[in-house]
């Protein structure tokens, strides 16, 4: 049986309600979008879009930051 491209399938009603809800427990459990989307077998993009739409504060890019040397 050929595989087939879940991101070409169209997400409606409690299929979305339902992936939205994984998606958000996974990011605010620490995930990465990438890692998520990743795991999902969706686009960076979806998974971005799904958390934005469902009002999930969205953290900073990942790394260290660096101190300004006080002047």
């Amino acid at each position: 049986m050929p595989s087939v491209d879940r991101s070409c399938i169209s997400l409606t009603g409690a299929a979305r309600d339902k992936l939205t809800a994984e998606l958000k427990a996974a990011y605010e459990g620490g995930a990465s979008i990438r890692s998520i989307a990743d795991s999902k077998g969706r686009s960076y993009g979806f998974v971005h879009r799904i958390l934005t739409e469902a009002g999930v504060t969205l953290r900073g890019c990942g790394g260290a930051t660096r101190n300004k040397p006080s002047s």
